[in-house]
């Protein structure tokens, strides 16, 4: 009887556990978790990644004397001329990381669906984007073989030269935004404009139209070329186009971050920007400046104290440290350095600002530029008149409180006509003020044209030789990592320095 007992008890639990392994996998698997992802999505990814890290602002901005910072430390950068490869590297990996990485997918992900078409351009178009501002900035950098480390296992890869980069950066923006048609899949989901082929077509043109325009000291020639095909294919004209990344508390302003934050009271208008809007009696300064009048510290930077008047803005001077920065403050007259103006970080400097990539103000001064060398038609006069007054006009689409009234701008353009015998001088000067907060290109634009014309920063001690920092340095974790193919890429360029020129900048 025991035997039996023992007989049915074991088949019972054979079959007990038969059964549990019945539909185990399919128990086990999640139904709802994603096995693929939208490749608009991963677009969408990188294109909020485009928006630029807070290192422009020690950077790219203060090269061009926009904003200065008298303290050191993490801050030190172009305040005094130095090598900081902490901050040096934040464009680099996040572009890298966040920008290369995901349009290279979705590349791959949409190059053999036909129906898709317009998702593989628009993701080319933004790929094209950042490695110009790579380029632009660090000179010879990994190109053909970026972003392939998962599909190709390449994850030391080479670099290109800037030359080829550039020939073939054209060559993309050429075929992408031809390619673009407005019959295809229309990606609705893109964060940018909303699938909208009209308006991909004049970013990737305009795009083109700034890249012929960077080769117009190394290569007029080819830079003459590449504008007119990019003018051949519409470019934009209004603010409604303007490529810019939104920004809100999820996926806030890089540079708005750290200038509502840590970096406060750290950051100021530079006496040459500041002293060039009041010297022009420019309306942007009241949307741009505020002063904390009275405020001998941080925290006495409150709205009580704040002034918008551009008759009260002082900017802050290059040369000095937060020690020596006490002489001029005595001389002015003032309590503190906390004195001087500030971006208002209330309106322009929000860390839910809008981001400018590339906008009608810097295209139509690029065509202003293009008119005035003979290469393409249409008066100089309005095209640089029509810059001037995009950017009073987009002021607005940082806070309704920064508008320029229209009077405003109809009564600084006729105190400030275009003359023709400065006339690339007037144009690279607004250039770079359309360009305030988009660091990475007011630098690129003021190495290639040589304007605004500005006296180099003073700062004892500069790690620099020449009058001014012509490229950043490449990141310590490549110096590391993929040393061999750095070191050719120097070997090529020159030294890894803050001297070096880039390609087209010789």
């Amino acid at each position: 009887m025991k035997n039996i007992l023992k007989t049915v008890v074991l088949s019972l639990s054979v079959w007990g556990l038969g059964s549990c392994d019945s539909g185990f996998d399919e128990l086990n698997v999640n139904k709802t978790a994603a096995t693929a992802v939208d490749p608009t999505f991963i677009l969408n990814n990188a294109l909020v990644n485009v928006s630029f890290p807070a290192g422009v602002v020690i950077y790219e901005m203060g090269i061009v004397q926009q904003m200065v910072s008298p303290n050191s430390g993490v801050l030190t950068g172009a305040n005094f001329n130095q090598d900081n490869r902490d901050n040096t590297q934040q464009t680099w990996q996040r572009y890298y990381r966040n920008v290369v990485r995901n349009t290279a997918d979705v590349i791959i992900l949409t190059k053999a669906n036909a129906t898709r078409s317009n998702l593989l351009n628009m993701a080319r178009i933004t790929q094209a984007y950042a490695f110009m501002v790579l380029a632009d900035t660090y000179g010879d950098v990994p190109y053909l073989q970026a972003g392939k480390g998962f599909t190709d296992q390449v994850v030391l890869p080479k670099y290109d030269t800037q030359q080829a980069i550039y020939t073939d950066i054209i060559k993309e923006l050429t075929e992408a935004t031809t390619g673009l048609d407005a019959t295809k899949t229309i990606e609705r989901a893109d964060v940018l404009y909303a699938g909208d082929v009209a308006k991909w077509k004049k970013f990737g043109n305009s795009l083109l139209l700034r890249a012929g325009m960077r080769l117009s000291k190394v290569d007029p020639a080819q830079a003459q070329q590449v504008v007119q095909k990019a003018i051949q294919g519409g470019v934009i004209t209004s603010n409604a186009d303007n490529a810019s990344i939104k920004h809100d508390p999820n996926y806030v302003n890089g540079p708005g971050q750290m200038l509502n934050s840590t970096e406060a009271a750290n950051f100021y208008l530079a006496a040459p920007f500041a002293d060039y809007l009041t010297k022009t009696n420019d309306p942007r300064l009241k949307s741009i400046a505020v002063r904390y009048v009275g405020a001998a510290s941080g925290p006495e930077q409150v709205a009580a104290r704040a002034n918008t008047d551009p008759a009260v803005q002082i900017g802050m001077p290059f040369g000095y440290d937060n020690n020596s920065i006490a002489t001029v403050v005595k001389t002015l007259g003032l309590k503190s350095f906390y004195e001087f103006s500030q971006v208002d970080r209330t309106r322009m400097a929000k860390n839910t600002a809008p981001m400018f990539l590339v906008t009608a103000s810097q295209t139509q001064l690029l065509l202003a530029e293009a008119a005035q060398r003979g290469w393409t038609t249409g008066a100089v006069a309005d095209y640089f008149n029509n810059g001037v007054r995009a950017h009073m006009e987009q002021l607005a689409s940082f806070d309704a409180n920064a508008a320029v009234p229209t009077a405003a701008i109809d009564a600084y353009l006729k105190e400030n006509p275009l003359v023709a015998a400065t006339a690339l001088e007037q144009i690279n000067t607004q250039y770079w003020i359309a360009s305030f907060l988009n660091g990475p290109e007011a630098f690129a634009n003021f190495r290639r044209s040589g304007f605004p014309k500005l006296t180099p920063n003073p700062f004892p001690g500069k790690a620099i030789k020449g009058d001014f920092i012509r490229r950043l340095t490449y990141p310590n974790s490549e110096i590391s990592v993929n040393n061999a193919n750095v070191k050719e890429a120097i070997s090529r360029q020159g030294a890894d320095d803050l001297d070096t020129k880039v390609w087209w900048d010789k």
